[in-house]
């Protein structure tokens, strides 16, 4: 059963009667059965969409080896996983591979057993047998006319990806020498009305490096970028190995009626392809830069307490964030909803040093004009 609301960023496909008719082990030539031309075609055309597909076949491994061999199918799957444990492991190894969530995961799978046991030891992972995939085209959040570029150009990016690690694997150097190697360049300036779509997309689908977790529909955002009481920046990241879009923003209240003299970050979130490479680290230390400069006193923001955005939770601590007492409801603000998880708010006083900025990330700042 597919929710019309899944948000879907990868489709996992078995192999075995499902992207093929019979059982590659059973070959007598060493070689892969045909792929179905229906099936691949329904790949493609998620891909067009910006849906990365997987593998995850209960097999013996030495069929991953084909299949990475082959010309017409190794280009179309990402992390795929070909081996005898339980298919929910061989997901859990996919999302933390791709860095996404298994909520925004689909499997396909001709096995009724197999589609049982990951219904059971992943609750949120989609199951489908092979006849029903053609249903995920219908979902609204894959309609092409609402997708953003950074959604439709997914696969793209994740290529990319793969070439950066696989240069990253070469690397003689350190790792900050890498990361100074890839050129990496951020750009940051105030959201326009053509960004609001991909800052709602960015506050519904993040969570890795997601604070509050808060809900924002696009006319919400909308209202907020022309709202002079409030300051929403963006950032866009690009490297040697390509531009990588929008992939930040953080939502501020300027002044709120109970933090008058705070800036109040209601959301500050980025995407989880730029984990681990100080881009977070950059943003904040520039947010925590134009509190100071605009005057304000501290940065208050309100944190979602849960397993999913431990990353970024650590990261306010280090930064020096602290927790403080919940305040009141303020009317006119942004809804705290998080989905039921636990909110906390913390502040950090913007007097005094600041933590320093990773060096090796070249920081463009574009102003309002």
């Amino acid at each position: 059963m597919i929710g019309q609301e899944s948000l879907v960023k990868c489709v996992v496909w078995d192999l075995d009667n499902t992207l093929w008719d019979g059982i590659a082990v059973e070959s007598r030539d060493n070689t892969l059965p045909a792929a179905k031309l229906e099936v691949l075609d329904l790949i493609d055309r998620l891909a067009s969409r910006g849906v990365l597909n997987s593998i995850a076949s209960r097999s013996d491994p030495s069929v991953l080896a084909l299949l990475r061999a082959d010309p017409e199918l190794a280009g179309r799957f990402f992390a795929p996983q070909v081996a005898w444990q339980d298919k929910s492991e061989s997901l859990r190894r996919i999302a933390e591979e791709l860095g996404i969530g298994l909520a925004s995961m689909v499997l396909v799978d001709d096995s009724p057993y197999e589609r049982a046991e990951v219904s059971s030891a992943l609750p949120h992972v989609i199951t489908l047998a092979p006849e029903e995939a053609g249903a995920l085209l219908d979902l609204p959040a894959l309609d092409p006319s609402r997708m953003t570029a950074e959604s439709l150009d997914r696969v793209d990016r994740y290529r990319a990806e793969e070439q950066r690690k696989e240069a990253e694997g070469s690397f003689a150097g350190s790792r900050e020498d890498f990361l100074r190697w890839c050129g990496m360049r951020v750009r940051v300036f105030p959201a326009r009305q053509g960004d609001a779509r991909r800052i709602a997309e960015l506050a519904a689908r993040t969570h890795r490096l997601n604070s509050s977790g808060i809900a924002l529909d696009l006319e919400r955002v909308r209202s907020l970028i022309d709202d002079p009481r409030w300051f929403v920046p963006v950032v866009e990241l690009s490297d040697r190995f390509g531009d990588y879009g929008l992939v930040g923003t953080a939502v501020t209240a300027l002044s709120a009626p109970d933090l008058p003299d705070g800036w109040d970050v209601q959301l500050f979130t980025l995407s989880c392809r730029v984990a681990g490479r100080g881009v977070s680290e950059a943003f904040l230390r520039w947010l925590l830069d134009q509190a100071r400069t605009a005057g304000a006193d501290l940065v208050r923001t309100p944190v979602r307490i849960g397993e999913a955005n431990l990353e970024l939770r650590l990261l306010l601590r280090q930064f020096g964030f602290r927790a403080e007492p919940a305040p009141g409801p303020a009317p006119g603000q942004a809804p705290r909803s998080s989905g039921g998880q636990q909110v906390t708010f913390t502040r950090r006083p913007v007097d005094g040093p600041l933590p320093v900025a990773p060096a090796w990330i070249e920081i463009e700042v574009e102003v309002e004009s």
